[in-house]
């Protein structure tokens, strides 16, 4: 019981949160809505925030009422116990999401026959309310945390849910009307006499006689019937008809209900490569029939079309704002998304007042979208709003500079099935394994390689636009740097160099040099052009450029620090405007929770270095829970929360819309759309994550580096394959075979002239 006390602490101080921003329900958009009464869709909680908090638990009702909108409406998969009582709970049997099997291990499984199929299990039917009392309420999606097992949520009962919690709207779904009168148990018996007590605003069910059972025996306030579609092709037990045969027959559900809930898949359909196919034209037959058109299936941690880009913001603006109809309502296990989706990015242009000053940094263009440092990555992100694009300078063998995310080919083109398989080299400096690296294939030869797209969670089976896994084409850096020149919306580009010291002693390429010459090729060095800002994990590499240039530095702190001498800071600025952190500096965290704001941005923001935070990705799993699985949410936590100066991002656009963001405007801003407190969550988990060594502190001995070397020259080497020595040698390539070439020509001069 210890574990919920300090969870009803927690959730008390939002409370006074909530409490304080009370005012904003009113500012909410007045503009017109799509819906069939024109009002907002409403956000229904399924079991409350059942994406965190174990399913229908106190927790999850509580912390869904205090982060969504004022209106939002709980969700209740309604089951009836042996003695009668109404209780929520997402199953007909306790097996996934309680702590049955643990309670009563002596009790064996019963089996009934549930739509005519014979399923075994502890049934909520076969315990009374005094024996539930005993079971806990634990997660039912395994990939969840297991952190708020422990902490002995009770099974409520609808009567309870309504007394402790007297919410805005209360959704009781019936799911199984037809098994419990199989058993002697009425529903509608239970409904009538709870409606005395309860406001009960939504009935739902998939049994089409249920509705027929308690039609007319709720007066005329009495609450709304919403009929449920399954999965087309299922049988509806009581007519005995598919629900796809009775979607065709709008007409006859009208004559129950007032509304219907549907799969996603029924208004935005995907194909068999998770693609989004048209929409269907269900919400407007729906709408034209006087039905609303209520949508389920929402949860931030599934994978959801490749089309929204891992985003679950704008999955849910898909179906809400699409400018040709809205959906009169969510169903979702994140209601706190589906909220902000609503209130704060619904009716936004794209040229809407910007609520945000930061800069949106891309990393390897929109990389989650296309396969990096490519044409099409750096357009995405120009088209998607990002302020600056960038690009990771590699060197070829013949010493041309051009972006790709790593010096090794393997890790982003498909040169290990290329005719270049056999050109790995150990470089013990770079790697303790050995690769394929861009200095030991020549430009033209890189130019034949494909692409490939970037899956850092294939692991997860999380896949990003296979259908463009090798589009585009890889760019050299005056091709960048023409492209973005030629786009009207960016303020600048980043130019990283990694690697220099190895490239000019082993390998005899200058990157520095061959940098700056194109940067001087293609106009960047006048003042009216774009801002250029050079960023290095070494120092010596920005003080060259600080020496030749007048172009912005930016130092990254690659490694995950807790904080940073006053002294270091003092040292970076002689070499750098701006710092470059990762996420883990800002916010750490243990076993996925975070657990503390560190001071690292405070303390070099007031050394007038703005900060920049890498790297922001889109897929759930890639976030602490606090940010509940939510992009945006971890970026508003970011800028509004820690105060940062950018985000560097492989997708641009969810960065850039959130600068767009209508509830930043408001005087008020709404617990949904406010920062998230470090550690809170991890105030409230049953059991603590194991101890972690600390991160390390920043010192003046991690900022200082050895000078960069000279340019060694390398001897010409014969590789298979490599193109003839008539190729131009770019500026940053040391010039041997001129050289060579020039004294071969003076001898046969001089050699004629004595003829």
């Amino acid at each position: 019981m210890q574990g919920l006390r300090a969870s009803s602490l927690f959730l008390c101080g939002v409370v006074l949160i909530q409490l304080l921003a009370a005012p904003i329900d009113a500012q909410r958009s007045k503009s017109p809505w799509q819906t069939l009464a024109g009002d907002a869709p409403r956000v229904i909680a399924r079991g409350g925030f059942s994406g965190l908090f174990p399913d229908s638990s106190l927790d999850a009702y509580k912390f869904a009422m205090l982060t969504s909108v004022a209106d939002v409406v709980l969700w209740c998969d309604l089951q009836l116990t042996k003695d009668g009582a109404g209780i929520c709970f997402p199953d007909l049997t306790l097996s996934n999401a309680s702590t049955v099997e643990t309670t009563y291990p002596n009790r064996q499984k019963s089996s009934y026959p549930v739509n005519g199929v014979t399923t075994q299990g502890w049934f909520t039917i076969d315990f009374t309310l005094r024996d539930l009392s005993k079971i806990s309420l634990i997660r039912g999606i395994f990939s969840r945390s297991d952190r708020f097992d422990g902490n002995s949520y009770p099974i409520l009962t609808v009567d309870s849910l309504n007394k402790q919690l007297q919410p805005q709207g209360l959704w009781l779904n019936v799911e199984h009307e037809a098994f419990y009168a199989q058993q002697n148990l009425s529903i509608s018996t239970f409904l009538i006499t709870t409606s005395k007590t309860v406001i009960i605003d939504f009935i739902s069910s998939p049994e089409v006689n249920f509705f027929k059972k308690i039609a007319g025996r709720f007066g005329r306030n009495g609450p709304s019937f919403v009929f449920r579609f399954l999965e087309k092709e299922e049988v509806e037990p009581t007519t005995n008809q598919t629900y796809g045969s009775i979607l065709s027959n709008l007409t006859f559900v009208k004559s129950f209900a007032s509304g219907i809930i549907v799969p996603k898949s029924y208004v935005l359909p995907v194909d068999d490569k998770q693609y989004l196919r048209p929409a269907t034209s269900l919400v407007q037959d729906a709408h034209k029939a006087g039905l609303g058109v209520f949508v389920s299936g929402f949860a931030n941690d599934a994978d959801i079309a490749h089309d929204y880009s891992f985003d679950p913001v704008s999955e849910y603006l898909s179906f809400v704002d699409n400018g040709n109809f809205s959906v009169d309502g969510v169903l979702t296990d994140f209601p706190i998304t589906a909220s902000a989706s609503v209130d704060c990015f619904s009716h936004v242009g794209k040229n809407a007042t910007k609520e945000a000053d930061f800069l949106v940094i891309s990393k390897n263009g929109a990389s989650g979208d296309y396969p990096g440092c490519t044409n099409l990555a750096y357009q995405k992100a120009i088209q998607d709003g990002a302020d600056v694009i960038d690009c990771s300078v590699q060197m070829s063998s013949d010493g041309k500079p051009f972006c790709l995310s790593s010096i090794s080919l393997g890790n982003s083109t498909d040169v290990a099935q290329s005719p270049f398989r056999n050109r790995s080299t150990p470089v013990p400096e770079i790697s303790s394994v050995g690769a394929i690296y861009t200095f030991s294939l020549t430009w033209p030869e890189i130019q034949t390689l494909k692409p490939a797209i970037s899956n850092p969670y294939s692991v997860y089976s999380l896949f990003r636009n296979p259908k463009e896994g090798t589009s585009g084409k890889l760019l050299s850096l005056s091709e960048f740097l023409n492209l973005a020149k030629n786009s009207t919306s960016l303020s600048g580009v980043l130019i990283s160099v990694e690697n220099a010291a190895y490239l000019r002693e082993k390998q005899g390429l200058d990157v520095v040099q061959a940098v700056l010459d194109t940067l001087t090729e293609t106009g960047y060095n006048s003042s009216k052009t774009a801002k250029v800002m050079i960023q290095s994990t070494n120092s010596s590499v920005l003080v060259d450029f600080k020496k030749q240039s007048q172009y912005e530095t930016v130092y990254k702190v690659e490694e995950t620090i807790r904080d940073i001498l006053d002294s270091a800071v003092e040292d970076i600025k002689k070499f750098a405007d701006a710092v470059v952190v990762v996420k883990s500096s800002v916010f750490p965290d243990a076993d996925g929770f975070i657990t503390e704001q560190t001071d690292v941005v405070t303390k070099l923001q007031k050394s007038k270095l703005p900060v920049y935070v890498e790297l922001f990705q889109n897929e759930f799993v890639s976030q602490p829970y606090d940010f509940f699985s939510d992009a945006t949410v971890e970026i508003n936590s970011y800028i509004t929360g820690a105060g940062v100066g950018g985000t560097i991002t492989e997708f641009p656009f969810t960065a850039a819309r959130y600068k767009r963001n209508l509830c930043l405007a408001r005087k008020e801003i709404p617990f949904y759309m406010a920062p998230v407190s470090p550690g809170g969550l991890l105030g409230i988990v049953s059991s603590l994550p194991p101890a972690e060594a600390p991160n390390p502190v920043f010192t003046d001995a991690d900022v200082t580096e050895p000078p960069l070397p000279p340019v060694t020259a390398k001897a010409p080497t014969s590789t298979p394959g490599t193109p003839s020595t008539n190729a131009q040698a770019p500026s940053g390539q040391t010039r041997l075979t001129l050289s060579l070439l020039l004294s071969v020509f003076a001898m046969l001069l001089a050699s004629l002239l004595l003829l």
